[in-house]
Order: C-alpha cells, then sequence, then structure tokens
C-alpha cells in the first residue's frame, strides 16, 4: 500500500475511532465515518473488506494500543506500581475531560453493545482487555495476588471512567486513585 492509501486508511480509522467512542458501535454509521474522514466509499470497502464490523475491530485495537504507549510512557516514570496506576488513571481522566467527556474507554462501549452477539468484535475488545491486564501484571511483577490485582484495576479502573463519563466529573477517578493506591499501599 503507498502512502497516499495508508493515509485514506489512518483517516478512516481515525474516523471511525472518534465515533466509536463517543457514540459505539450502534452509533457509528460508515456514511457517518466516510463523511467525517473525507475518503471515498470505495476506499473504505478496499481497506476494510469485511466491512464496518472490520472497520470498528481495527479501530478498537487501534486505541488500545495508544493506550498502550501511554502506559509504556509511564513505566520509566513511576518508582512504583501504585504511582503507574495513578499516571494512568490521570491519563485516562486528562484523555476523558479534554474530549468534553465523549471519551472513556475506547472499548467499553462496544464491548457491552456486541460481546455476546458478535465474535470478532468481542475478540478485539478482549485483546485490548488482555493486553492492559499484561501490563498492570508487569507493574505489580513479585506480588502473588498480581494476576487478581491486575484484574480488579482494571475492573476499578473501566467502572471510574464510566461514573466519571456520567457525572462530567473527575471525581470518581480520584476516588478509584486513592483506594487502588492504598490496596497496592
Amino acid at each position: 500500500m503507498g502512502q497516499k492509501g495508508a493515509e485514506t486508511r489512518d483517516r478512516l480509522l481515525d474516523a471511525a475511532q472518534e465515533s466509536v467512542e463517543a457514540a459505539g458501535y450502534f452509533g457509528t454509521g460508515l456514511n457517518q465515518v466516510i463523511t467525517a474522514s473525507g475518503a471515498p466509499r470505495g476506499s473504505l470497502y478496499f481497506h476494510f473488506p469485511g466491512g464496518k464490523d472490520q472497520l470498528v475491530a481495527e479501530s478498537i485495537r487501534r486505541a488500545g494500543r495508544a493506550i498502550d504507549d501511554a502506559m509504556g510512557g509511564l513505566v520509566d516514570s513511576s518508582a512504583s506500581a501504585a504511582e503507574f496506576v495513578d499516571g494512568m488513571l490521570r491519563h485516562l481522566g486528562d484523555r476523558l475531560e479534554e474530549s468534553d467527556w465523549r471519551k472513556g474507554c475506547p472499548v467499553a462501549t462496544v464491548a457491552l453493545e456486541t460481546a455476546a452477539t458478535n465474535d470478532l468484535l468481542q475478540e478485539a475488545c478482549s485483546e485490548v482487555y488482555g493486553s492492559w491486564e499484561a501490563a498492570l501484571r508487569t507493574q505489580l511483577a513479585g506480588r502473588p495476588d498480581a494476576d487478581d490485582l491486575a484484574v480488579t484495576i482494571l475492573a476499578l479502573t473501566e467502572g471510574a471512567l464510566l461514573l466519571a463519563r456520567a457525572h462530567r466529573g473527575r471525581g470518581p477517578l480520584d476516588s478509584v486513585a486513592r483506594q487502588i493506591g492504598a490496596l497496592l499501599g
């Protein structure tokens, strides 16, 4: 694929990711993605022959990698697992607030809407969550409860993002950060 094709594909993924994060799977229409990306309709089906499901699955994986990258950047600047998680929650809170409370977790809405009925999207969501759990387990290495704690921290984070989005305020993220700090302390 040439540079122009890669740029078109990226624009389609950008538009899909933006829409999926704000409106979910069912609130995202292909015409909306095409319009927002400025790409020709044929490009959508050229780059994503599996249609909307393939486009959404790839946008979820891409969003997941962006969060992975942010967590990777926190590894070097964090002296402890608690500091790492606090930094992760601050990053996610900043992201949510900067989007005017539209971008919580890039995976949660699609997981809730489709995990029971769409294998491709369930697999993409599971993959991303698995990656985040692995990153948390790495930070918790040496603890006998690292596996359980990674899942607990991710679940608390997801719940805090949902509540912060619903309340349009960072309070739930701050509360969860304090409780995770105590849990890890």
